[in-house]
């Protein structure tokens, strides 16, 4: 894979990192156009299979409006297994060694801090493709047994990203514009935050990722469930 370079602004006015909450960072267009593309690739050829992408059917009989494929364990609400059993029963592709390598040049970008990053060990990605009318509603990622931070990558159209609180649903929340190429971490005091995406801006994306329409959303997790 590519090397993380720090790429020029996509814009007119470069956007700066920020701290959103404790242990919450966002670095604005942290992958390169190069890397971008690559992992489109690779998200091309997961999304076929051996556990396709697929709308996640919710206890209640909802279906959740953006598509999902895992890597490494299969994430269904809300537990984690090691086959799709509410998909066709096949056991879900491998999380690859340079994923996770990515997630630890992430989480070391967003803390400064070599020993958390050396320490980040993720096992799973859950893969998000969000057309222009998708949304993801306010939760929690609490299946994880880990207290490692979440590693949250975009790709192509810009999406609000709602950051909320530990407690609760509601306020307070503050929204974040995630465009393509931006990296996202959570940990710490935030690991537990509620966050979803109210909002798509579609055909904000430019053409360099290979990624026509959409947002890709990779999440890197350390699920602490072991071999099983």
């Amino acid at each position: 894979m590519s090397r993380v370079d720090p790429p020029p602004s996509d814009g007119l006015f470069p956007r700066p990192r920020r701290v959103v909450a404790p242990g919450a960072v966002h670095v604005p267009e942290w992958l390169s156009p190069g890397l971008r593309r690559e992992l489109v690739t690779a998200c091309r050829e997961w999304a076929l299979g051996p556990v396709p992408l697929r709308r996640t059917v919710l206890p209640g009989g909802g279906v959740m409006s953006v598509r999902t494929v895992c890597l490494g364990w299969h994430w269904q609400p809300y537990q984690y297994g090691r086959t799709a059993d509410d998909v066709n029963g096949a056991r879900v592709a491998g999380f690859p060694e340079w994923l996770a390598d990515l997630g630890r040049a992430a989480v070391a970008e967003a803390y400064g801090d070599a020993d958390a990053a050396a320490s980040f060990a993720p096992d799973t990605a859950l893969i998000n493709f969000y057309d222009g009318a998708a949304r993801m509603g306010m939760h929690q990622d609490r299946e994880e047994r880990s207290g490692a931070p979440v590693v949250s990558l975009s790709i192509g159209d810009t999406c609000v990203f709602r950051f909320g609180n530990t407690q609760d649903r509601g306020r307070p929340y503050t929204d974040v514009e995630l465009a393509s190429g931006d990296l996202f971490v959570f940990g710490g005091p935030s690991r537990l935050a509620f966050h979803g995406v109210p909002k798509v801006y579609a055909g904000t994306a430019g053409p360099e990722t290979g990624l026509r329409a959409g947002r890709l959303n990779l999440t890197l997790r350390e699920t602490g469930l072991g071999d099983r």
